[in-house]
């Protein structure tokens, strides 16, 4: 899709659309790891009879399934249409490129993938970042040009 056939959607300006964003977000993030960890179950079931089909080969995608799952995950629902991934939906947030651009699934990706980064590295103290920058952004927002925005104000 070319660029002057998608649709920009700045986010807004108004604060109020990022009131209780960061704790929202926090939720967001449990609800979604609960998902996941679900969806992961069926997940290992498959890698094990593939494991058996590949004569052991196949059992070398355990250590990366979760991360894989994840992916895809994210990928799926925060680069698709609502911008959103379930647990995002249910707490009433969304993500948004700060050009107006739509996420796309590697942009989604690469979002996820810095977060594991830098919460490997800072701890989850990088929630603190967002209590001292605008519109409460996370440091992995502020590297690629995101933002979590209020689902009813964007």
């Amino acid at each position: 899709m070319s660029m002057h056939n998608e649709q920009l959607r700045l986010p807004s300006e108004d604060w109020r659309a990022y009131q209780g964003v960061l704790s929202r977000r926090v939720f967001a993030f449990i609800i979604d790891y609960v998902i996941i960890a679900l969806l992961w179950i069926p997940a290992a079931v498959v890698v094990f009879f593939l494991g058996i089909l590949t004569l052991g080969l196949g059992f070398l995608l355990y250590p990366v399934l979760f991360a894989l799952v994840a992916m895809l995950y994210f990928g799926l629902t925060v680069g698709g249409r609502d911008q959103a991934s379930p647990g995002m939906r249910i707490m009433g947030v969304a993500i948004a490129r700060t050009d107006g651009r739509p996420l796309d699934f590697l942009t989604a990706i690469v979002h996820l993938v810095i977060f594991w980064i830098a919460n490997a590295l800072l701890t989850p103290l990088i929630l603190l970042i967002g209590l001292f920058t605008d519109r409460g952004r996370l440091l992995h927002d502020l590297l690629i040009g995101t933002v979590t925005v209020r689902s009813d104000a964007y």
